[in-house]
């Protein structure tokens, strides 16, 4: 990968398998907003970055060399071959079209508390929904970063920061009746300081288990934390949206845990790569005009 570094600027060239708003709009995460230029500026790691594509050029604004190598690297997934991961899935003729539409997707590896947190707010709420939830969340309870583009940004908080909160503070962030799972995940991480540590080194079926130990958390949201902050790949979240597309191409009327065992005998060690390029479709296209109010159910 070629990239120069001009100003607060990092440039990457030839990059074909980037495009910010498929990677952006795709559901797998909360906390990046486009801008009038086209752009895409979001929090992540405890600081502020702005993607912008313009043709092959890849150009992340405010950040450093440094910062480039040792944080948004494994954070985009950049040195991924997602030119191979396509061609694999394209064996499957039924999900062809959506990865032809989202062709620029990439799974960001995000914080697993993070992770954690804004996909149990998830339940039950629209992608907007929970955007705001989570920005509130934030600007109410967690640290101030900095200004970019005269706004000011705040890190997600971390799980001491809500353990010492009560319910009607955390409810305040229009979390609904997730205040309690919130509050109870916060205790339980402080109490035990190794937990998040120590799912890095179970297998998935392990860490599944271990995940769901927290209330408010289920297949589907644990599925997310292995695939979107614990780099497990073969994790294949099943929401209303998958389940609806699944159905649809595969011509059956299965529930969600026939799906998801379904969908690793079909696309294996690449089963989140599908699930994501399925959930973008049916969500952009397939299912459009289709109004869901529980987008995360």
């Amino acid at each position: 990968m070629k990239y120069d570094t001009a100003d607060d600027k990092i440039i990457i060239y030839g990059m074909t398998d980037f495009e910010p708003t498929h990677v952006f709009e795709c559901g797998q995460c909360f906390r990046w907003n486009a801008e009038n230029d086209g752009s895409y500026t979001g929090v992540a790691k405890g600081k502020i970055i702005n993607v912008k594509s313009e043709g092959e050029l890849l150009i992340f604004s405010n950040t450093n060399q440094d910062d480039f190598n040792n944080v948004w690297y494994d954070y985009f997934d950049l040195g991924r071959d997602y030119g191979k991961i396509k061609k694999a899935l394209n064996n499957h003729r039924e999900i062809s079209e959506a990865i032809k539409f989202g062709h620029g997707l990439r799974i960001l590896r995000q914080d697993e508390w993070e992770t954690l947190i804004t996909f149990i707010i998830s339940t039950n709420k629209t992608i907007p929904l929970i955007k705001k939830s989570v920005e509130q969340l934030s600007f109410c309870f967690g640290k101030k970063i900095g200004r970019y583009r005269e706004k000011e940004y705040f890190d997600f908080p971390k799980p001491e920061d809500i353990f010492s909160l009560n319910t009607l503070d955390i409810r305040s962030c229009k979390v609904g009746y997730r205040d309690q799972y919130i509050k109870e995940a916060s205790e339980y991480v402080v109490n035990h300081s190794e937990w998040i540590n120590s799912i890095r080194s179970l297998n998935d079926e392990q860490a599944l288990k271990e995940l769901k130990r927290i209330k408010g958390v289920g297949d589907k949201v644990a599925h997310c934390v292995l695939l979107f902050s614990l780099g497990r790949y073969e994790a294949f979240p099943v929401d209303v949206w998958i389940s609806r597309v699944m159905n649809h191409l595969y011509t059956m009327d299965k529930n969600s845990q026939e799906i998801n065992k379904m969908a690793l005998s079909l696309f294996g060690e690449y089963s989140g790569f599908a699930q994501q390029y399925l959930f973008y479709y049916a969500r952009e296209v397939l299912f459009k005009n289709i109004k869901i109010k529980n987008e995360g159910k």
